[in-house]
């Protein structure tokens, strides 16, 4: 168990524990006498905080605030999956944090189409992310992909960067009002992604477990009532298979889109916050 000598101000305290929980034996830490329990809201009351607590609720990483209820009745969503009523997406920057198993920072981004179109028409149309995403089109399609992604409000494009260097495309969506919703038991909340890395200096082990950690944590941070992530990469994209289950991540079954046969792979939070940061 790690515990601080003094009573500092909750930011400071916050980055101490970061700085403590950076060691993955630490499993505790208890907080300095006097500080108000109800300021660190991931305090247990005798005092300590968990490791898996801590990065569940600390307000270090995530730049906006957490996604809440907006409402007490559903709103109608696509074949009858009512869902809640999501909040106005994030702008900027939403999400940073050091990552120190890879020994770098990882940042995710709203995606700016007047800053970002020439790089995601660079990254679709190399056949490498066009084997898989067949979105290799011209610039003025993909412009039109964008819009629809930003306009939609089922789904967050995202720039993810390491270091701040732009690597890659992400899309988080909500599940149970996307073309997956009609495969699974879909709820409310739960939360999927798809992502790209378009730079080929940030392809390789260290890096794709980088940021498959870092997105994973981002979307249980945005919203605490998402229990589960889930996604539909192809059957036999086998190297992003490879890292499910050092990330938490399992694979349910396999299913048929009517383009592409894929994966219904899942990432429960007990089990992310419990083996994986």
């Amino acid at each position: 168990m790690t515990s601080a000598a003094a009573a500092g101000s909750t930011a400071d305290i916050w980055t101490e524990m970061e700085r403590a929980f950076a060691d993955p034996e630490c499993q505790t830490y208890r907080l300095p006498a006097g500080m108000p329990l109800r300021a660190m809201r991931c305090a247990r009351p005798d005092g300590t905080v968990s490791r898996a607590g801590f990065f569940q609720s600390a307000p270090l990483w995530l730049a906006h605030e957490p996604q809440g209820w907006l409402g007490a009745q559903d709103v109608p969503g696509p074949e009858g999956r009512d869902h809640p009523l999501r909040a106005p997406k994030p702008e900027g920057l939403v999400y940073e944090r050091h990552d120190p198993v890879a020994r770098l920072t990882v940042s995710f981004r709203s995606v700016d189409i007047g800053r970002d179109l020439d790089r995601f028409f660079h990254w679709q149309n190399d056949p490498r992310v066009a084997f898989f995403w067949e979105e290799n089109k011209p610039r003025d399609e993909l412009r039109a992909y964008l819009e629809g992604r930003a306009a939609d409000p089922h789904c967050l494009p995202l720039i993810g960067c390491f270091d701040g260097d732009e690597a890659g495309y992400f899309e988080a969506y909500w599940a149970r009002e996307d073309r997956l919703g009609p495969y699974y038991d879909s709820q409310p909340w739960d939360r999927g992604w798809h992502g790209l890395i378009g730079e080929y200096r940030h392809l390789g082990r260290r890096k794709t477990a980088a940021w498959l950690r870092g997105l994973s944590h981002y979307l249980f941070l945005d919203c605490p009532m998402t229990t589960q992530l889930v996604g539909e990469p192809r059957f036999d994209n086998a190297k992003l298979l490879a890292y499910a289950d050092a990330l938490a991540y399992e694979k349910l079954k396999e299913f048929d889109f009517p383009h592409k046969r894929s994966a219904l792979m899942r990432c429960r939070r007990s089990e992310f916050f419990g083996r994986v940061l």
